[in-house]
Parts: C-alpha cells; structure tokens; sequence
C-alpha cells in the first residue's frame, strides 16, 4: 500500500491542475533578514538598511499598547477593527464607511485585485515600481501595461494616461515612489485624473507620504470623493510597526464595501490593532523620526557627491543610487561588511542600490563600507 501511495505521488503532475496565470508571478524576494546574514556569513554585528523599516524601533506609545493586550490573544480580534477605524476617521476626517484595515497595505492591493481583477483585464504601473501591483493583476489574470518610466526612473503620467485602454481596469501610482523616492505634485496627478476614462480605478499608494517636505504633494484624501480613487497607506514605515503589518485603504463607501466582501474575517490581529491606534496620537516619535530621516538623507547624499556617485533626490525614507558595477557584486560585498542594503536589478535598474536612511551611526557604517566596496571592485 505505501509503494502505491509513492508511486502515485510521484506520478502526480500538478501542471495540470494549477491555474496559469500564477506561472505569471515571481515570487517576492524581500530585504535580507539580520539574522539570515548571520547565520550564512558567521558575522554578529549586522544592520539592515534594505526595507524602509524606522531605525528607530517601533512607535513607543504602539510598543506599550501592545504590552497591555497580551492577556487577550486568545481571543479572536475584532474584524471590523471598529476602535482603529474610529480614531483614524477622527483623524483624517473621513466617513468610519470609508475606511479598510489591512494586513498590511499589502492586503488592500490584493483585495482589490480579487473584488475587481479578471483575465482578460488590464493594469498599468511604471516601469519602475512596487512590484506587489504586478502581484496581484497576474495573481486574478490581468495583464500589466508598464508605462515608460519619467525623470529619475519616477512616473510619467502621461505616458500612463496614454497606455490606457478600453481594457484597463486599474492604474497604480505610488507616491512617493518605490525605489526611487520620487514624486507626483498635486497639479500632475489632477491633470492625470481628468484624462483617464471615468470606469478606470486609480490607486494611490502612499506608504511614505508623512516622511514628504515638498508643499507640492498633493493629499490623496482630496480626491476619494471622485468614487473610483483608493488610497493607500501603512503603520509599517514611520510609525515603526512593519513587525504586526497594518495598513489602510481609504475611498468612496460603495469602493470599500466591494473589498470588505472579499476580506478575511479576522485579518488584523489585536496587538496590531492596539499598536497603530496608539501610534496615530505618538506625534512625538512622528516629529523625530522625521527629523532623523531629513539629516540622514542630507548626510547620505553629500557621502555620495563626495564619492562621485548619481543619486535620485528622494521625498522617502530611502535612497536609490548608481554604482559602476552591478547591483548584486556591491550587495554581496556590503553583505560580507555586515549591511545590508536592495539590489535595483529586481527592480529593473541592475546598476543601483537602494539603501534606507538609517541612525546617524548606521548611515556612517554605511558609507565607510561603500567606500571600500568600491574601492575593493574597483582593483
């Protein structure tokens, strides 16, 4: 009987059975973990500039949050996230009706993508970005139109607008964007609006939008009166709760009644809830995080004028700049030095790095490693 079971299981042929267009999907490849790095390399002191995390730890009003509902995990958690809706409607004076709470903003794109995505449909991103829109397009069997990139590898919006079709269910535009830190103004992403056909969705991914200084940056909550305008945005980046993976979607009621049908019953989980409501009021930690980004990206960015390096000027907590190698030969090298930092190849930019701004500590370590990187490869 178990030769049997064997044989069969050997005989199994899953590509017979799996839906095709998941053969679309890379899977993700994430930041390397510390601890992965010092497994593989025997190297104990490691920082991990690679995943816009806050190097400033978690918000401390969400870490004390957490700490007093741990008597209550063995309890399921509220799955409309009633408390948190409250104090961000409060906040960013929206309707409760407007809101949805992810697992992570992440969560949201793929809600989306399952509520309205079908084979067959179109999505368009630039050719740079957040690879979790192509994600969740294929992952329902949509199709991905990538706009040519504009200046600093950032959005062109009217490529965008011209690579709309009669098919295109979505436009996905991150701001500031990832990798490259760039931004849309107000008056660009009006114009865009008013050029793409009314039964097309426009998502607005701002993960990073409280870390932006330009008073160009246009507010993405102004436009979800439009009905066909989702914002997007995240605990994971300034409030330093990347860990527990809450996000939130803001748009017109009717939009966020579709993605609550396909939302799991208990997405976000109690300490996660606990944690953001409190961070929301942490504008202490909110002002020095910000504080910390804006020196650290002045001293980044003159390191690497001083080594004779392009860089892209960034609106985000992130820098992405050129190397004259590839990508990953400067990854492995920085690894070896115990930093960790993002390869642009997987971005489709093969010469360039992304590094996250870090404490003043992390980015010195930083560039006195790059500096013998390249001065290593340069030999």
């Amino acid at each position: 009987m178990e030769e049997k079971i064997l044989k069969n299981n050997r005989a199994w042929e899953y590509d017979s059975l799996i839906r095709r267009e998941i053969l679309e999907i890379s899977p993700y490849v994430p930041g390397k973990p510390v601890d992965e790095v010092r497994r593989e390399l025997g190297i104990t002191d490691v920082i991990k500039l690679a995943s816009n995390e806050n190097p400033l730890g978690p918000s401390p009003k969400g870490r004390t949050a957490v700490s007093e509902v741990l008597s209550e995990l063995h309890i399921y958690p509220d799955g409309n996230s009633f408390y948190l809706k409250q104090a961000l409607a409060a906040k960013l004076g929206v309707k409760v009706e407007e809101l949805i709470i992810g697992n992570g903003s992440d969560e949201i794109i793929k809600l989306l993508a399952e509520a309205f995505f079908r084979p067959g449909d179109e999505v368009v991103i630039s050719e740079h970005t957040f690879g979790e829109y192509a994600y969740a397009a294929h992952l329902m069997g949509a199709k991905i139109r990538r706009a040519p990139a504009g200046q600093d590898f950032g959005h062109d919006l009217e490529q965008m607008a011209a690579a709309v079709t009669e098919r295109t269910k979505a436009v996905f535009i991150c701001n500031p964007n990832n990798p490259t830190g760039t931004m849309i103004t107000k008056d660009e992403l009006e114009k865009f609006i008013s050029s793409v056909p009314s039964q097309v969705l426009i998502v607005l991914d701002q993960a990073y939008f409280e870390y932006v200084e330009d008073p160009a940056y246009p507010d993405g909550i102004d436009y979800i009166g439009d009905g066909r305008v989702l914002v997007l945005r995240t605990f994971s980046k300034i409030y330093g709760l990347a860990g527990l993976r809450v996000g939130y979607g803001i748009g017109a009621a009717g939009l966020i009644s579709y993605l609550n049908r396909v939302k799991e019953p208990f997405n976000v989980n109690i300490p996660a809830q606990a944690a953001a409501r409190a961070a929301l009021e942490d504008t202490e930690f909110l002002a020095k995080s910000k504080k910390l980004n804006q020196d650290g990206i002045a001293f980044l960015t003159a390191g690497f004028t001083e080594l004779g390096l392009d860089y892209v000027p960034t609106q985000a907590n992130f820098i992405l700049f050129a190397t004259p190698y590839h990508s990953k030969d400067v990854f492995q090298r920085m690894l070896e030095k115990g930093v960790i930092v993002r390869t642009g190849d997987i971005f489709g930019l093969p010469k360039y790095i992304r590094v996250t701004v870090g404490t003043e500590e992390q980015n010195e370590r930083f560039l006195k490693a790059l500096k013998e990187v390249l001065s290593e490869l340069g030999k």
